[in-house]
């Protein structure tokens, strides 16, 4: 990288910054609400641009369904993610927990079915006598 053998003096310094400086942004009246708003872009009160309503926030607005309806055939159409080995062992060690979970509930339920008609049994017994 280039070095300057002198250092710039204030004065030259200052010449070449003379032009630099920054703008004020050009800013327009929203023409529905009044609102000042940056050129070229929607109105941040209202959520209209050019007379037309194409904010989310605004009142009126209607998703358009037909422009939505192709970004949703092309996800479908999507191959599916490969998945890594890491993956496939971590979601085989899921299903092996959600089973042993399952088996284990089963047992309980099992286990409440057998003790209820006993239950029944013994104070069918106890009420003959």
């Amino acid at each position: 990288m280039a070095v300057p053998k002198k250092r710039t003096g204030a004065s030259a310094q200052g010449h070449r910054r003379s032009n630099w400086k920054a703008t004020v942004p050009e800013t327009t009246t929203c023409p529905n609400c009044g609102e000042l708003v940056l050129t070229h872009t929607v109105c941040t009160a209202c959520g209209q641009y050019k007379g037309k309503v194409v904010s989310r926030k605004a009142e009126g607005f209607v998703e358009d369904v037909k422009a939505e309806a192709p970004k949703k055939a092309a996800k479908a159409k999507k191959a599916p993610a490969k998945k890594t080995k890491k993956a496939e062992a971590a979601e085989a060690e899921v299903k092996a927990e959600e089973t042993a979970v399952e088996e284990v509930k089963a047992e309980e339920v099992k286990a409440e079915t057998e003790e209820a008609p006993a239950e029944e049994k013994s104070e069918e017994k106890s009420s003959e006598e």
